[in-house]
C-alpha cells in the first residue's frame, strides 16, 4: 500500500486526504492538526473515524482544505478519511456509515434574495 487518497466536502470546504501506512501523524495544510484545528470538539472530528475502525497510530493522514471554516473544514477531512478508510478497508463501511461520516450534509448558506436583506428576512412593514 503506498497510498489512498479521497475527497470530502461540506458546506463550501473540500478536503482532499492522502492515507499512508505511519505512526499517526495528521498533517492539515502543512501544519499539525491541533495546530490548525485549535479546538478540541473540532480535533475530534477530525480523529473519529479513526476511532469508529479502531486504528489510531497505524496511518499518517496529509490533508490539503480549502474553503468554508474551521467546523465546515474539519467534517470535509472526516468525511474524506472515512472514504479513504473505506476504500483502504471495506469491512470498514457498515461502522463508519452507522455514525453518517460517510453520508454528504448538503446543507449550504441559501443565498441573499432581491428585495430583502437575507435570504428570507424581510423589511419592516408599514401599512400607515
Amino acid at each position: 500500500m503506498e497510498m489512498i487518497n479521497a475527497l470530502g466536502r461540506r458546506k463550501t470546504a473540500v478536503a482532499r486526504v492522502y492515507l499512508m501506512k505511519g505512526e499517526g501523524k495528521i498533517i492539515v495544510n502543512g501544519k499539525d492538526y491541533r495546530e490548525y484545528f485549535p479546538q478540541s470538539h473540532v480535533q475530534h472530528n477530525v480523529t473519529d473515524p479513526f476511532a469508529t475502525v479502531g486504528i489510531e497510530k497505524e496511518y499518517d493522514l496529509k490533508v490539503n482544505v480549502r474553503g468554508g471554516g474551521f467546523k465546515g473544514q474539519s467534517e470535509a477531512v472526516r468525511m474524506g478519511l472515512s472514504r479513504a478508510l473505506v476504500k483502504l478497508n471495506e469491512e470498514f463501511r457498515k461502522p463508519l456509515k452507522d455514525r453518517k461520516f460517510l453520508t454528504r450534509d448538503s446543507r449550504a448558506v441559501e443565498r441573499k434574495k432581491y428585495g430583502r436583506p437575507k435570504a428570507r428576512k424581510r423589511f419592516q412593514f408599514s401599512k400607515r
